[in-house]
Protein backbone atom coordinates (compact mmCIF):
# COMPACT_ATOMS: atom_id res chain seq x y z
CA UNK A 1 0.00 0.00 0.00
CA UNK A 2 1.69 3.43 -1.18
CA UNK A 3 1.73 6.71 0.62
CA UNK A 4 -0.01 9.46 -0.72
CA UNK A 5 1.62 12.13 -1.79
CA UNK A 6 -0.97 14.38 0.69
CA UNK A 7 0.08 12.26 3.98
CA UNK A 8 3.95 13.10 2.79
CA UNK A 9 3.12 16.75 3.06
CA UNK A 10 1.24 16.71 6.33
CA UNK A 11 4.45 14.57 8.26
CA UNK A 12 6.34 17.19 6.46
CA UNK A 13 4.41 19.84 7.53
CA UNK A 14 4.13 18.46 11.39
CA UNK A 15 7.88 18.25 11.26
CA UNK A 16 8.71 21.81 10.29
CA UNK A 17 6.37 23.26 13.00
CA UNK A 18 8.28 21.72 15.67
CA UNK A 19 11.96 22.71 14.32
CA UNK A 20 13.70 25.50 15.96
CA UNK A 21 16.99 25.99 14.16
CA UNK A 22 18.57 29.61 15.03
CA UNK A 23 20.97 30.82 12.72
CA UNK A 24 24.69 31.10 13.60
CA UNK A 25 27.13 33.35 11.50
CA UNK A 26 30.58 32.26 12.02
CA UNK A 27 33.99 32.44 10.55
CA UNK A 28 35.77 29.40 10.23
CA UNK A 29 39.76 29.32 9.41
CA UNK A 30 42.40 26.48 9.71
CA UNK A 31 45.29 26.21 12.20
CA UNK A 32 48.53 27.30 10.25
CA UNK A 33 51.03 27.03 13.17
CA UNK A 34 51.04 25.82 17.11
CA UNK A 35 53.49 26.13 19.43
CA UNK A 36 54.59 27.63 23.01
CA UNK A 37 50.97 28.70 23.63
CA UNK A 38 50.18 30.27 20.72
CA UNK A 39 47.95 29.57 17.28
CA UNK A 40 48.66 31.39 13.54
CA UNK A 41 45.06 31.11 11.98
CA UNK A 42 44.66 31.92 8.70
CA UNK A 43 41.00 32.40 7.11
CA UNK A 44 39.26 34.28 9.58
CA UNK A 45 38.52 37.54 8.12
CA UNK A 46 36.30 39.24 10.63
CA UNK A 47 37.75 38.17 13.74
CA UNK A 48 37.55 40.96 16.46
CA UNK A 49 40.62 42.15 19.10
CA UNK A 50 39.95 39.99 22.25
CA UNK A 51 37.11 38.08 20.50
CA UNK A 52 36.71 34.32 22.06
CA UNK A 53 38.07 31.66 19.42
CA UNK A 54 36.78 28.25 19.60
CA UNK A 55 39.15 25.19 18.67
CA UNK A 56 38.82 21.61 18.46
CA UNK A 57 37.82 19.25 21.55
CA UNK A 58 36.32 22.44 23.59
CA UNK A 59 39.68 24.51 23.83
CA UNK A 60 39.07 28.17 23.89
CA UNK A 61 41.90 31.27 22.34
CA UNK A 62 41.77 34.55 22.69
CA UNK A 63 42.86 36.71 18.90
CA UNK A 64 45.33 39.06 20.40
CA UNK A 65 46.71 39.59 17.04
CA UNK A 66 44.75 40.69 14.04
CA UNK A 67 47.65 40.96 11.17
CA UNK A 68 47.19 41.43 7.00
CA UNK A 69 47.34 37.75 6.65
CA UNK A 70 46.29 35.67 9.62
CA UNK A 71 45.11 35.71 13.41
CA UNK A 72 47.22 35.04 16.15
CA UNK A 73 45.61 34.20 19.08
CA UNK A 74 46.78 32.68 22.87
CA UNK A 75 45.39 29.62 23.82
CA UNK A 76 43.67 29.15 27.08
CA UNK A 77 44.75 25.98 28.73
CA UNK A 78 46.31 22.64 27.29
CA UNK A 79 47.19 23.09 23.92
CA UNK A 80 48.98 19.48 23.20
CA UNK A 81 46.09 17.99 20.76
CA UNK A 82 45.85 20.88 18.39
CA UNK A 83 47.92 20.64 15.60
CA UNK A 84 48.09 22.25 12.28
CA UNK A 85 45.16 22.17 9.72
CA UNK A 86 42.80 22.17 12.53
CA UNK A 87 39.37 23.78 12.15
CA UNK A 88 38.96 27.54 14.63
CA UNK A 89 35.89 29.16 14.63
CA UNK A 90 35.13 32.89 16.14
CA UNK A 91 32.29 32.74 18.83
CA UNK A 92 31.27 36.37 17.96
CA UNK A 93 31.77 36.80 22.43
CA UNK A 94 34.10 38.35 24.52
CA UNK A 95 35.96 36.10 27.08
CA UNK A 96 33.93 36.04 30.44
CA UNK A 97 34.00 34.58 33.74
CA UNK A 98 31.10 33.28 35.91
CA UNK A 99 30.12 35.28 38.67
CA UNK A 100 28.13 34.90 41.98
CA UNK A 101 27.35 33.91 45.53
CA UNK A 102 28.38 29.95 44.57
CA UNK A 103 31.68 31.16 44.38
CA UNK A 104 32.25 32.17 47.80
CA UNK A 105 34.64 29.51 49.56
CA UNK A 106 35.99 27.90 46.33
CA UNK A 107 39.34 28.11 44.90
CA UNK A 108 39.07 28.23 40.94
CA UNK A 109 41.31 28.98 38.05
CA UNK A 110 40.55 31.96 35.95
CA UNK A 111 37.95 30.42 33.62
CA UNK A 112 36.09 29.83 36.90
CA UNK A 113 36.46 26.29 36.80
CA UNK A 114 36.56 24.31 40.18
CA UNK A 115 40.09 23.21 41.50
CA UNK A 116 38.89 22.41 44.99
CA UNK A 117 37.51 18.52 44.68
CA UNK A 118 34.13 20.30 46.24
CA UNK A 119 32.07 19.24 42.88
CA UNK A 120 30.61 21.42 40.20
CA UNK A 121 30.08 25.81 40.67
CA UNK A 122 26.86 26.29 39.46
CA UNK A 123 26.00 29.93 38.65
CA UNK A 124 23.92 31.18 36.00
CA UNK A 125 25.56 34.57 35.17
CA UNK A 126 28.74 35.57 33.41
CA UNK A 127 30.67 38.82 33.27
CA UNK A 128 33.59 40.15 31.01
CA UNK A 129 36.79 40.05 32.18
CA UNK A 130 37.68 43.30 30.53
CA UNK A 131 35.67 46.35 31.42
CA UNK A 132 35.82 49.77 31.18
CA UNK A 133 36.45 51.26 34.50
CA UNK A 134 33.64 53.45 36.47
CA UNK A 135 33.75 56.79 35.58
CA UNK A 136 34.10 59.77 37.38
CA UNK A 137 30.74 60.75 37.98
CA UNK A 138 29.21 57.76 39.24
CA UNK A 139 32.11 57.33 41.94
CA UNK A 140 32.08 59.04 45.53
CA UNK A 141 34.92 60.06 47.68
CA UNK A 142 36.79 57.46 49.76
CA UNK A 143 35.76 58.19 53.38
CA UNK A 144 35.42 54.63 55.19
CA UNK A 145 38.28 52.51 56.43
CA UNK A 146 39.25 48.44 55.36
CA UNK A 147 40.36 47.54 58.75
CA UNK A 148 43.50 45.26 57.85
CA UNK A 149 44.22 44.22 61.40
CA UNK A 150 47.48 45.29 61.49
CA UNK A 151 47.97 48.39 63.67
CA UNK A 152 51.30 50.01 61.90
CA UNK A 153 48.88 49.92 58.48
CA UNK A 154 45.72 51.22 60.89
CA UNK A 155 47.58 53.60 62.35
CA UNK A 156 49.65 55.20 59.62
CA UNK A 157 49.07 53.94 56.06
CA UNK A 158 45.15 53.34 56.29
CA UNK A 159 43.52 51.63 53.58
CA UNK A 160 39.98 53.30 52.47
CA UNK A 161 37.50 51.32 50.69
CA UNK A 162 37.44 51.97 47.19
CA UNK A 163 41.30 52.60 47.64
CA UNK A 164 44.02 51.04 45.27
CA UNK A 165 46.78 50.21 47.63
CA UNK A 166 50.02 48.80 46.73
CA UNK A 167 52.40 46.55 48.66
CA UNK A 168 55.91 46.38 47.72
CA UNK A 169 58.74 44.69 48.45
CA UNK A 170 61.78 42.28 47.86
CA UNK A 171 60.73 38.37 47.84
CA UNK A 172 59.99 37.13 51.91
CA UNK A 173 59.44 40.16 53.19
CA UNK A 174 56.08 39.36 54.40
CA UNK A 175 53.72 40.77 51.32
CA UNK A 176 51.34 38.21 51.34
CA UNK A 177 50.94 37.83 55.23
CA UNK A 178 49.65 41.30 54.71
CA UNK A 179 46.88 40.39 52.48
CA UNK A 180 46.08 37.15 54.34
CA UNK A 181 45.71 39.23 57.68
CA UNK A 182 43.51 41.50 56.12
CA UNK A 183 41.42 38.78 54.74
CA UNK A 184 41.17 37.21 57.92
CA UNK A 185 40.66 40.28 59.76
CA UNK A 186 37.49 40.98 57.52
CA UNK A 187 35.75 37.27 60.26
CA UNK A 188 32.08 38.95 60.71
CA UNK A 189 31.96 42.51 59.05
CA UNK A 190 30.31 43.25 55.55
CA UNK A 191 33.76 42.98 53.26
CA UNK A 192 33.85 40.40 50.36
CA UNK A 193 37.56 39.29 49.66
CA UNK A 194 38.67 37.89 46.36
CA UNK A 195 42.71 36.62 46.55
CA UNK A 196 44.06 36.14 43.09
CA UNK A 197 47.50 34.12 43.16
CA UNK A 198 49.36 35.35 40.14
CA UNK A 199 52.75 32.76 39.20
CA UNK A 200 52.73 31.12 42.67
CA UNK A 201 53.45 27.34 42.87
CA UNK A 202 50.33 25.12 44.05
CA UNK A 203 51.69 24.51 47.56
CA UNK A 204 52.38 28.52 48.28
CA UNK A 205 48.28 28.57 47.27
CA UNK A 206 47.58 25.85 49.19
CA UNK A 207 48.77 26.86 52.15
CA UNK A 208 47.31 30.25 51.68
CA UNK A 209 43.53 28.28 51.68
CA UNK A 210 44.49 26.15 54.79
CA UNK A 211 44.98 29.69 56.63
CA UNK A 212 41.74 30.97 55.20
CA UNK A 213 39.68 27.63 56.03
CA UNK A 214 41.65 27.20 59.31
CA UNK A 215 40.69 30.91 60.39
CA UNK A 216 37.22 30.54 59.16
CA UNK A 217 38.03 33.11 56.21
CA UNK A 218 36.90 31.01 53.28
CA UNK A 219 33.40 31.92 53.88
CA UNK A 220 33.74 34.82 52.46
CA UNK A 221 36.39 34.70 49.79
CA UNK A 222 37.12 33.30 46.02
CA UNK A 223 40.82 32.09 45.49
CA UNK A 224 41.74 32.80 41.52
CA UNK A 225 44.64 30.66 40.90
CA UNK A 226 47.10 30.29 37.82
CA UNK A 227 49.98 28.86 39.49
CA UNK A 228 53.50 29.16 38.06
CA UNK A 229 52.40 24.99 36.47
CA UNK A 230 49.47 27.06 34.03
CA UNK A 231 50.05 28.48 30.98
CA UNK A 232 51.08 32.41 30.70
CA UNK A 233 47.92 33.26 28.90
CA UNK A 234 45.98 32.25 32.17
CA UNK A 235 48.26 34.23 34.10
CA UNK A 236 47.84 37.28 32.14
CA UNK A 237 44.30 37.39 32.44
CA UNK A 238 43.76 35.98 36.17
CA UNK A 239 43.66 39.51 37.55
CA UNK A 240 41.07 40.59 35.42
CA UNK A 241 38.99 37.51 36.16
CA UNK A 242 39.26 37.87 39.90
CA UNK A 243 38.25 41.90 39.16
CA UNK A 244 35.06 40.44 37.01
CA UNK A 245 34.22 38.40 40.01
CA UNK A 246 34.34 41.23 42.55
CA UNK A 247 32.62 43.81 40.33
CA UNK A 248 29.42 41.55 40.02
CA UNK A 249 29.33 41.97 44.03
CA UNK A 250 30.37 45.31 44.15
CA UNK A 251 27.14 46.11 41.50
CA UNK A 252 25.14 44.57 43.94
CA UNK A 253 25.87 47.44 46.42
CA UNK A 254 28.08 45.33 48.55
CA UNK A 255 31.77 46.27 49.82
CA UNK A 256 34.58 44.06 47.74
CA UNK A 257 38.39 43.62 48.63
CA UNK A 258 40.53 42.46 45.62
CA UNK A 259 44.10 41.30 46.27
CA UNK A 260 46.49 40.91 43.46
CA UNK A 261 49.62 38.52 44.67
CA UNK A 262 51.37 39.46 42.58
CA UNK A 263 51.16 41.76 39.38
CA UNK A 264 55.30 41.49 38.83
CA UNK A 265 54.51 37.95 37.76
CA UNK A 266 51.49 39.28 35.27
CA UNK A 267 53.88 41.47 33.50
CA UNK A 268 56.19 38.31 32.95
CA UNK A 269 53.45 36.56 31.68
CA UNK A 270 52.43 38.96 29.10
CA UNK A 271 56.35 39.88 28.45
CA UNK A 272 56.39 36.13 27.77
CA UNK A 273 52.89 36.60 25.56
CA UNK A 274 53.79 39.55 23.76
CA UNK A 275 57.62 37.81 22.59
CA UNK A 276 55.79 34.60 21.23
CA UNK A 277 53.13 36.87 19.53
CA UNK A 278 55.92 38.55 17.95
CA UNK A 279 55.19 41.90 19.11
CA UNK A 280 57.87 44.74 18.92
CA UNK A 281 59.77 44.57 22.58
CA UNK A 282 60.10 47.93 24.44
CA UNK A 283 62.05 49.06 27.31
CA UNK A 284 63.43 46.05 29.32
CA UNK A 285 61.56 43.59 26.80
CA UNK A 286 58.02 44.87 28.32
CA UNK A 287 55.69 45.25 25.12
CA UNK A 288 54.91 49.38 25.04
CA UNK A 289 51.08 48.65 26.86
CA UNK A 290 52.66 46.92 29.46
CA UNK A 291 51.29 50.46 31.44
CA UNK A 292 48.03 49.81 30.14
CA UNK A 293 48.12 45.90 31.25
CA UNK A 294 47.99 47.36 35.13
CA UNK A 295 46.51 50.57 34.65
CA UNK A 296 43.18 48.89 33.17
CA UNK A 297 42.88 46.48 36.12
CA UNK A 298 43.52 48.91 38.56
CA UNK A 299 41.00 51.72 37.59
CA UNK A 300 38.39 49.07 38.03
CA UNK A 301 38.86 49.51 41.88
CA UNK A 302 35.98 52.51 43.07
CA UNK A 303 33.23 53.07 45.29
CA UNK A 304 30.15 53.64 44.00
CA UNK A 305 28.42 56.71 44.48
CA UNK A 306 24.09 55.94 46.14
CA UNK A 307 22.77 56.19 42.88
CA UNK A 308 25.12 53.23 41.24
CA UNK A 309 24.28 50.89 44.55
CA UNK A 310 26.79 52.26 46.77
CA UNK A 311 29.10 49.17 46.09
CA UNK A 312 33.12 49.48 46.52
CA UNK A 313 35.77 47.43 44.74
CA UNK A 314 39.39 47.88 47.26
CA UNK A 315 42.64 46.75 45.31
CA UNK A 316 45.72 45.77 46.92
CA UNK A 317 47.96 44.85 44.28
CA UNK A 318 51.24 43.56 45.13
CA UNK A 319 54.39 44.00 43.54
CA UNK A 320 57.77 42.28 43.52
CA UNK A 321 61.10 44.44 43.68
CA UNK A 322 64.59 43.37 43.64
CA UNK A 323 67.29 44.30 45.60
CA UNK A 324 64.41 47.12 47.26
CA UNK A 325 64.62 49.14 43.50
CA UNK A 326 61.58 50.54 43.87
CA UNK A 327 62.66 52.71 40.83
CA UNK A 328 62.45 49.57 38.76
CA UNK A 329 60.17 49.70 35.39
CA UNK A 330 57.38 47.77 36.76
CA UNK A 331 57.43 49.15 39.94
CA UNK A 332 57.24 52.36 38.95
CA UNK A 333 54.21 52.21 36.86
CA UNK A 334 52.46 50.52 40.03
CA UNK A 335 53.17 53.03 42.19
CA UNK A 336 51.98 56.11 39.36
CA UNK A 337 49.07 54.31 39.13
CA UNK A 338 48.00 53.35 42.94
CA UNK A 339 46.72 55.84 45.53
CA UNK A 340 49.94 54.96 47.94
CA UNK A 341 52.38 52.30 48.64
CA UNK A 342 53.10 50.30 51.65
CA UNK A 343 56.77 49.66 51.46
CA UNK A 344 58.22 46.57 53.11
CA UNK A 345 61.96 46.69 53.77
CA UNK A 346 64.22 43.08 53.83
CA UNK A 347 66.57 44.43 56.17
CA UNK A 348 63.92 45.36 58.64
CA UNK A 349 62.46 41.88 58.43
CA UNK A 350 65.35 40.28 59.03
CA UNK A 351 65.65 42.73 62.11
CA UNK A 352 63.19 41.21 63.64
CA UNK A 353 60.98 44.11 62.70
CA UNK A 354 57.16 42.72 61.32
CA UNK A 355 55.51 44.10 59.53
CA UNK A 356 58.72 45.28 57.71
CA UNK A 357 57.22 48.82 56.86
CA UNK A 358 59.12 51.37 55.66
CA UNK A 359 57.23 54.61 57.29
CA UNK A 360 60.11 56.89 55.34
CA UNK A 361 58.90 56.14 52.15
CA UNK A 362 55.28 54.24 52.34
CA UNK A 363 52.32 56.64 51.95
CA UNK A 364 48.77 56.51 51.30
CA UNK A 365 46.86 59.71 49.44
CA UNK A 366 43.88 58.95 51.07
CA UNK A 367 45.02 59.28 54.41
CA UNK A 368 43.06 60.37 57.79
CA UNK A 369 39.88 60.16 55.45
CA UNK A 370 40.09 56.74 55.63
CA UNK A 371 40.31 56.00 59.41
CA UNK A 372 38.01 56.47 62.18
CA UNK A 373 37.94 59.27 64.39
CA UNK A 374 39.25 57.03 67.41
CA UNK A 375 42.51 55.90 65.45
CA UNK A 376 43.16 59.71 63.95
CA UNK A 377 42.85 60.73 67.72
CA UNK A 378 45.32 58.67 68.70
CA UNK A 379 47.67 58.30 65.92
CA UNK A 380 48.02 61.59 64.07
CA UNK A 381 51.49 62.09 65.27
CA UNK A 382 52.64 58.43 65.61
CA UNK A 383 54.00 58.27 61.56
CA UNK A 384 55.89 61.86 62.15
CA UNK A 385 57.39 60.67 65.87
CA UNK A 386 58.13 57.37 64.11
CA UNK A 387 59.98 59.05 61.23
CA UNK A 388 61.45 60.90 63.00
CA UNK A 389 63.45 58.32 65.75
CA UNK A 390 64.38 56.30 62.72
CA UNK A 391 66.46 59.82 61.74
CA UNK A 392 67.66 59.94 65.68
CA UNK A 393 68.37 56.84 65.73
CA UNK A 394 70.86 56.68 62.70
CA UNK A 395 72.47 59.88 63.52
CA UNK A 396 72.85 59.01 67.31
CA UNK A 397 75.51 56.27 66.70
CA UNK A 398 77.76 58.40 65.79
CA UNK A 399 77.09 60.72 68.96
CA UNK A 400 78.53 60.02 72.67
CA UNK A 401 76.96 62.84 74.57
CA UNK A 402 72.95 62.71 73.74
CA UNK A 403 70.86 66.27 75.74
CA UNK A 404 67.77 64.66 77.32
CA UNK A 405 65.38 65.61 74.80
CA UNK A 406 66.87 63.70 71.83
CA UNK A 407 67.36 60.54 74.14
CA UNK A 408 63.19 60.68 75.43
CA UNK A 409 62.38 60.56 71.84
CA UNK A 410 65.04 57.81 70.97
CA UNK A 411 63.70 56.10 74.31
CA UNK A 412 59.94 56.50 73.30
CA UNK A 413 60.49 55.63 69.29
CA UNK A 414 61.94 52.47 70.43
CA UNK A 415 59.07 51.85 72.76
CA UNK A 416 56.78 52.41 69.55
CA UNK A 417 58.54 50.32 67.04
CA UNK A 418 58.27 47.22 70.03
CA UNK A 419 54.44 48.23 70.07
CA UNK A 420 53.86 47.75 66.39
CA UNK A 421 55.47 45.14 66.15
CA UNK A 422 52.58 41.71 65.83
CA UNK A 423 52.43 38.26 64.91
CA UNK A 424 51.41 37.13 60.91
CA UNK A 425 47.69 35.51 60.67
CA UNK A 426 46.62 37.31 64.52
CA UNK A 427 45.02 40.71 63.53
CA UNK A 428 43.92 43.07 66.15
CA UNK A 429 40.52 44.58 66.70
CA UNK A 430 39.67 48.12 65.88
CA UNK A 431 39.32 48.87 70.07
CA UNK A 432 42.28 47.29 71.14
CA UNK A 433 44.54 49.28 68.43
CA UNK A 434 43.36 52.67 69.78
CA UNK A 435 44.03 51.46 73.43
CA UNK A 436 47.66 50.28 73.07
CA UNK A 437 48.57 52.97 70.95
CA UNK A 438 46.62 55.53 73.19
CA UNK A 439 48.87 54.13 76.00
CA UNK A 440 52.35 54.49 74.04
CA UNK A 441 51.37 58.08 72.48
CA UNK A 442 50.94 59.24 76.08
CA UNK A 443 53.90 57.91 77.33
CA UNK A 444 52.25 55.30 79.89
CA UNK A 445 55.19 52.53 78.37
CA UNK A 446 58.15 55.09 79.05
CA UNK A 447 59.30 53.86 81.68
CA UNK A 448 58.54 49.87 80.70
CA UNK A 449 61.40 48.33 79.17
CA UNK A 450 61.98 47.94 75.20
CA UNK A 451 62.35 44.09 75.97
CA UNK A 452 59.32 43.69 78.12
CA UNK A 453 56.45 46.14 75.89
CA UNK A 454 54.97 42.91 74.07
CA UNK A 455 54.70 41.59 77.90
CA UNK A 456 53.09 44.54 78.33
CA UNK A 457 50.63 44.82 75.54
CA UNK A 458 49.44 41.03 75.80
CA UNK A 459 48.47 41.88 79.79
CA UNK A 460 47.12 45.33 79.08
CA UNK A 461 44.44 43.41 76.62
CA UNK A 462 43.81 40.96 78.89
CA UNK A 463 43.70 43.24 81.33
CA UNK A 464 40.65 45.33 79.97
CA UNK A 465 38.79 42.40 78.80
CA UNK A 466 38.99 41.15 82.42
CA UNK A 467 38.74 44.54 84.79
CA UNK A 468 37.40 47.13 82.76
CA UNK A 469 34.66 45.42 80.70
CA UNK A 470 32.60 47.80 78.36
CA UNK A 471 35.46 50.50 77.78
CA UNK A 472 36.57 48.27 74.26
CA UNK A 473 32.92 47.55 73.58
CA UNK A 474 32.30 51.61 73.91
CA UNK A 475 35.53 52.35 71.77
CA UNK A 476 34.13 50.00 69.19
CA UNK A 477 30.58 51.65 69.24
CA UNK A 478 31.71 55.29 69.07
CA UNK A 479 34.60 54.87 67.24
CA UNK A 480 35.60 58.28 68.95
CA UNK A 481 36.88 59.07 71.67
CA UNK A 482 35.64 61.85 74.21
CA UNK A 483 36.71 63.07 77.75
CA UNK A 484 34.82 60.38 79.50
CA UNK A 485 36.40 57.88 77.13
CA UNK A 486 40.06 59.63 77.41
CA UNK A 487 39.24 59.24 81.19
CA UNK A 488 38.65 55.78 81.08
CA UNK A 489 41.55 54.84 79.22
CA UNK A 490 44.03 56.96 81.84
CA UNK A 491 42.39 55.18 84.68
CA UNK A 492 42.74 52.09 83.47
CA UNK A 493 46.34 52.31 81.79
CA UNK A 494 47.79 53.90 85.18
CA UNK A 495 45.77 50.57 87.48
CA UNK A 496 47.66 48.17 84.81
CA UNK A 497 51.02 50.17 84.78
CA UNK A 498 50.86 49.84 88.76
CA UNK A 499 50.08 46.14 89.09
CA UNK A 500 53.18 45.39 86.21
CA UNK A 501 55.08 47.10 88.29
CA UNK A 502 56.08 50.45 86.65
CA UNK A 503 57.43 52.93 88.92
CA UNK A 504 55.34 56.71 89.88
CA UNK A 505 51.78 55.14 88.90
CA UNK A 506 48.75 54.44 91.34
CA UNK A 507 45.69 52.17 90.85
CA UNK A 508 42.55 54.47 89.75
CA UNK A 509 38.86 53.31 89.58
CA UNK A 510 36.98 53.10 86.59
CA UNK A 511 35.21 56.51 86.08
CA UNK A 512 32.59 54.46 84.46
CA UNK A 513 32.23 52.76 87.86
CA UNK A 514 31.74 55.83 90.10
CA UNK A 515 28.15 56.42 90.46
CA UNK A 516 26.21 59.37 88.90
CA UNK A 517 26.67 61.91 91.50
CA UNK A 518 30.01 62.26 92.21
CA UNK A 519 30.36 62.54 88.53
CA UNK A 520 28.81 65.52 88.60
CA UNK A 521 30.86 66.56 91.89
Amino acid sequence: MGISTKEISEVIKERLKDFDASLVSADVGRIVAVGDGIAQIYGLQNAMAGELLEFPHETYGLALNLEEDQVRSVILGDFGHLHEGDEVRTTGRLLEVPVGEALLGRIVNPLGVPLDDKGAIKTEKTLPVEKIAPGVITRKRVDSPVQTGIKAIDAMIPIGRGQRELIIGDRFTGKTTVLVDTIINQKGKDLICIYVAIGQNAASVARVAATLEENGAMDYTIIVAATAADPASLQYIAPYAGCAMGEFFMEQGKEVLCCYDDLTKQAWAYRQLSATLRRPPGREAYPGDVFYLHSRLLERAARLNEAHGGGSLTALPVIETQANDVSAFIPTNVISITDGQIYLQSDLFNAGQRPALNVGISVSRVGGDAQTKAMRQVAGKLRLDLAQYRELAAFAQFASDLDTQTRNQLERGARLTELLKQDKYQPVPLSEQVAVLYAGGQGYLDKVPVARVREWETGFIRFLKSERQGLLAEIDKQKALDDHLFARLNAATSTFNHQFGVEGYQEQPDPAAQPAEAKKK
